[in-house]
């Protein structure tokens, strides 16, 4: 039931039974990567389901149509951030797709495209990104962060935090983006708007020699 709760302020919706991550683990080692359950687990729309439907669905072949289908039905930042966007981040189509939703003018694509990349550079080698690119991002960041409804700036500040530690060539400029923007007001679906600081978790990264820190998987965050 507390967890229940907690999704529940995160803007889960019924049905929704609470179960947590660490108790979907076992069902995942069971199940292994099954595909065509996963898409129909997410399709039931029930949270829990949809949950883990990211832990047994193939990234690796998964469709740009079947990656549209998962964002139009994820109704809130907790599956279009946490389940979506962290499927997407482990395909070949990842920054093309999250590229084209970061335009969008879908609060929930928009979010999904910048917790794409978050969870990307967290987990993949830095020479697989365009410098110049990320460089973009973040001077899109610098300049309309606080201009973003609270969940986009929820996401580009977290986009900032994994700039920032896991991208070793961009973490000096990430640093001094995350200065100059200070603490931002975020908040995740209903739960009330808490201060969050890129520049002080940034900053521990780096004093606690964890700069350039990469995930080995992110199936099963």
């Amino acid at each position: 039931e507390k967890t229940k709760q907690a999704y529940l302020r995160l803007g889960a919706k019924e049905p929704v039974f609470g179960v947590a991550g660490k108790d979907l683990k076992p069902l995942y080692k069971r199940i292994k990567t099954n595909h065509q359950l996963a898409l129909e687990l997410y399709s039931t729309h029930h949270y829990d389901a949809m949950n883990l439907a990211k832990m047994i669905a193939d990234p690796k072949i998964m469709s740009e149509e079947e990656f549209e289908d998962w964002i139009s039905q994820a109704y809130c930042q907790g599956l279009s951030d946490y389940v979506v966007a962290l499927t997407l981040a482990q395909s070949p189509l990842a920054q093309a797709i999250a590229d084209r939703w970061i335009q969008s003018s879908s609060e929930r694509c928009i979010t999904a495209g910048w917790a794409c990349y978050e969870w990307m550079l967290g987990s993949l080698k830095d020479e697989e990104f365009e410098r110049r690119k990320l460089l973009e991002m973040l001077q899109k960041v610098e300049i309309s962060i606080h201009k973003q409804p609270l969940s986009v700036a929820y996401a580009m500040n977290q986009f900032l935090i994994a700039l920032g530690t896991s991208y070793l060539p961009l973490h000096e400029q990430a640093l001094k983006t995350a200065r100059l923007i200070g603490e931002i007001d975020v908040a995740m679906g209903i739960s009330l708007p808490r201060t969050i600081s890129a520049y002080k978790q940034i900053q521990k990264a780096s004093d606690t020699d964890r700069l350039g820190y990469k995930r080995k998987s992110i199936r099963c965050y």
